[in-house]
């Protein structure tokens, strides 16, 4: 039934009583108090008229009127999809690639004509050539080479000099030296660096030195900084700066000695190292020796206690002490017996350096020796 106030089913609606949105009804007192607060940001300027946007023409490498673009975009795509695929190979291909190792060894220039390493000739000073395990390294009567290992040390090689590189570890590094002359200024750690000769083991304690070795296997140390330590067959000599000492195949380092004692002093010496074969010219050598010896010269007399036949053991003996005076906890008796750990207080009271360090890294060499040579 139609009442006149409500619309027919199919008549116009009926009005809002909403005055939240046509303000029609009855008013909202919290809405009428909001417009209030509003009111002053009413915009009442004219709406802005924004320019017609034109639709931006999309640029095509082909034209339209050109029908035989279509034919050409499959070989266009082929192309790219090509190159593509080259490119993706070749990212791969070198991402697993190895990347380059270096060889273990020294770095080897020219200072004068021309060495070589085995058949290679060695031209400039670039330090690009290598020296590595196994290679020799050969200078004629012309040539000098230098080696240097950054972790290492230099080598500077003498004319007519032959040497081989033995190993390269991280704890030890060896070479042999079969023939010629080198000068080492070494900077690893005391006993890392060894240089096998013909006569002995040359073991570098922290120095700089020059090693010669001639023809017929003799050698010569001479000490500038540090010390060094010879050995053959447990026979050991000690070599500090400004000191030398001899080696001879068979016989091993001879006595060190220092190089401004008496001519007197140093043939004897040599005499008794290497040529007396009775014990009799031997005690008349080792006299001689103890008469020219000099404070500085207990070096060489302390090496003699243990070389000297032991009748004669008491004639050093009481000449060393002379020279220096044995330290706190050194006998006598304990020095006539050779007992080791008197001789090395003894060595240390002499003040060329710490023989402990000698005797750590003497242990750290077992079973590195050379057949036949070092036991």
């Amino acid at each position: 039934m139609d009442t006149g106030n409500d619309r027919t089913e199919n008549g116009p609606p009926p009005k809002s009583n909403d005055y939240l949105w046509d303000g029609s009804g009855e008013p909202d007192p919290e809405i009428q108090r909001l417009e209030g607060l509003l009111g002053k940001f009413r915009h009442d300027s004219p709406a802005p008229v924004f320019p017609e946007i034109v639709r931006e023409r999309r640029w095509t490498f082909f034209p339209r009127h050109f029908p035989w673009r279509l034919q050409l975009f499959p070989a266009f795509a082929t192309t790219v999809a090509a190159v593509a695929a080259i490119a993706i190979v070749t990212v791969l291909v070198y991402r697993t690639e190895p990347a380059p190792t270096t060889v273990a060894g020294w770095n080897v220039s020219s200072v004068e004509g021309t060495p070589r390493v085995g058949r290679k000739t060695i031209g400039g000073k670039d330090g690009t050539n290598r020296l590595g395990i196994g290679q020799m390294l050969e200078t004629d009567r012309q040539s000098r080479a230098s080696l240097q290992a950054d972790d290492t040390g230099q080598i500077e090689v003498d004319p007519s000099t032959r040497l081989r590189l033995l190993s390269m570890g991280s704890g030890l590094k060896r070479i042999a030296l079969d023939r010629g002359t080198i000068h080492a200024y070494i900077w690893a750690p005391p006993g890392q660096f060894v240089v096998d000769t013909p006569s002995a083991v040359t073991v570098d304690l922290g120095c700089a030195y020059t090693l010669q070795v001639d023809d017929s296997g003799a050698g010569m140390v001479r000490t500038s900084l540090g010390w060094v330590g010879f050995k053959l067959n447990g026979h050991e000599s000690f070599i500090p700066a400004g000191a030398a000492c001899a080696t001879r195949p068979k016989v091993g380092p001879g006595t060190p000695y220092f190089e401004d004692a008496s001519a007197e002093f140093r043939a004897a010496l040599t005499r008794f190292d290497f040529e007396d074969n009775t014990a009799q010219h031997r005690a008349d050598d080792a006299a001689i020796v103890l008469r020219e010896a000099r404070k500085s010269d207990a070096l060489t007399l302390w090496h003699l206690l243990a070389r000297v036949d032991e009748g004669q053991r008491v004639l050093v003996y009481d000449r060393l002490s002379k020279l220096a005076p044995p330290p706190a906890g050194v006998t006598r008796d304990g020095i006539l017996r050779l007992d080791q750990p008197m001789l090395d207080l003894w060595w240390n009271e002499l003040g060329f350096d710490d023989i402990s360090v000698w005797r750590h890294w003497e242990r750290s060499w077992a079973g590195t020796a050379k057949p036949g040579r070092e036991k």
